[in-house]
């Protein structure tokens, strides 16, 4: 095997080693493997106070049922032995497997009667009623109730620790078989689960900058349903993005190519001429055109992303006032645009002031080129912007396809093209509707637009 097949291979297992189903695994397991074992230290702690408490309870019930015996004994004994000097020794017991240890000791702690499966000699313990530990034993003394003896009954601590040990192993030892299966379970339902994932993953390497279709997976759960809705959502931004630049890359070429056109041959007919004052003038109108195409251009763009669109109380009164105003800078504008406003309270409005101001610009313009007469800006309740002109309108036909972008009516093939595009656009993305009619209301001529609002 060369350096390359042995640099992939060590890839491939970096990548299983770090893919998001192992993890996983590798996660359960500890966790499963360290609850259960807290889970067996609990066992262990509680059965060991069972253990001790049962064999307490016995060493109880044991030291009281054979005290009366044990004396008995150690009175029959002294009358057969009455020089006996060493410790007498009880006849073995019925069952010697379950044999109590039991010594009979006095006052001086000298041990007058043991069982033949007890020590010899007495118990290293205080002579007090009650729970004492050796080292080997665990002892319990009682006293007679009316002579001065004592009972010991001991109870070896390796049966409790044998106990504890079969209860600890019996917890461990099905753990350390039961953990690798375990694993192996958890790796393949991980897996399994995962392979949605997978899929969604594989959704979106599949999209580009020519494909930004949603993405559409059934089944998702929960949590990947909502990753996948905002990844569509972003995919729907970047599609709308992609749009607005191709939508302005083309409109710009439509709307330039004439304007370029005709400066470059004014300028050519200038330089041909002598620089002429009519064609020096000409081409600076044709540029003037060019700097107009320009600024809707970038309006409509502007409107077609919906960047920075507000959606704030805005005073339409204030708002037709100051582009009103704009205008009436203009000498030749100032005679023919008025403003007409309700007596009540001003309209409120919600909205983007700034967008507003573009559209009804662009309306107002709309109007004075192609009026030809008195243009009127009317503020409505309860919450609507009207332009009006008496000018020659348009027929009905006409007026269906006013808002297409580059259509134009004019005899100067001007027309309302644009303008009314970023009108419309505008409205659209702030949620209002944008009304056309003409004859204009109240009049047997002109055009008349109306931006209706949505109150604040």
């Amino acid at each position: 095997m060369n350096f390359k097949q042995l640099q992939h291979a060590g890839a491939e297992r970096l990548s299983r080693r770090d893919s998001l189903a192992g993890r996983l695994t590798r996660t359960l397991i500890v966790w499963v493997g360290g609850v259960w074992l807290l889970c067996v230290l609990g066992v262990v702690w509680y059965v060991d106070r069972e253990i001790n408490h049962n064999f307490d309870s016995e060493l109880i019930e044991v030291s009281h049922r054979m005290f009366d015996m044990a004396v008995h004994e150690l009175d029959k004994l002294q009358r057969e032995h009455p020089d006996a000097r060493s410790p007498l020794i009880a006849p073995p017991q019925l069952y010697p497997t379950d044999a109590v240890m039991y010594q009979v000791v006095n006052l001086h702690e000298r041990v007058l009667l043991r069982s033949a499966e007890a020590p010899v000699s007495a118990f290293d313990v205080p002579l007090a009623p009650g729970f004492a530990n050796t080292e080997q034993w665990r002892i319990y003394t009682v006293r007679h109730p009316t002579r001065e003896l004592f009972l010991q009954v001991a109870d070896p601590l390796d049966e409790r620790r044998s106990a504890l040990n079969r209860t600890l192993f019996g917890l461990i030892i099905p753990l350390g078989a039961v953990l690798p299966l375990l694993a192996l379970v958890l790796r393949n339902v991980a897996r399994s689960e995962l392979r949605v994932l997978q899929q969604l993953a594989g959704e979106i390497e599949q999209r580009s900058g020519v494909d930004l279709r949603p993405i559409r997976l059934p089944g998702l759960p929960k949590e990947l349903r909502s990753v996948a809705d905002h990844v569509s959502l972003l995919l729907e931004r970047l599609s709308q993005s992609l749009d607005v630049e191709r939508a302005l890359a083309a409109n710009a070429a439509h709307e330039l190519r004439t304007p370029l056109a005709a400066a470059r041959l004014r300028l050519q007919t200038a330089l041909e001429h002598d620089l002429k004052r009519e064609d020096v003038q000409a081409a600076l109108d044709a540029l003037q055109m060019l700097g107009h195409r320009t600024e809707k251009l970038l309006q409509l763009s502007r409107a077609e992303s919906g960047a920075a669109l507000t959606r704030a109380p805005i005073d339409l009164v204030q708002l037709a006032g100051t582009v009103a105003q704009e205008f009436w800078q203009d000498p030749r504008v100032n005679e023919r645009l008025s403003l007409k406003v309700p007596d009540s309270e001003p309209p409120i409005a919600l909205g983007d002031v700034d967008a507003l101001a573009i559209a009804l610009r662009n309306l107002v313009e709309n109007a004075l080129r192609y009026g030809r007469g008195r243009v009127v800006i009317e503020v409505m309740a309860p919450c609507t912007l009207a332009v009006r002109d008496f000018g020659p309108g348009v027929n009905p036909e006409q007026l269906r396809t006013l808002q297409n972008r580059h259509v134009r009516h004019g005899s100067d093939r001007a027309g309302y093209g644009l303008g009314l595009s970023i009108v419309g656009t505008i409205v659209e993305k702030l949620g209002a509707r944008l009304d056309l009619a003409s004859p204009a209301s109240g009049a047997a001529t002109g055009f008349e637009a109306r931006i209706v609002l949505r109150p604040a």
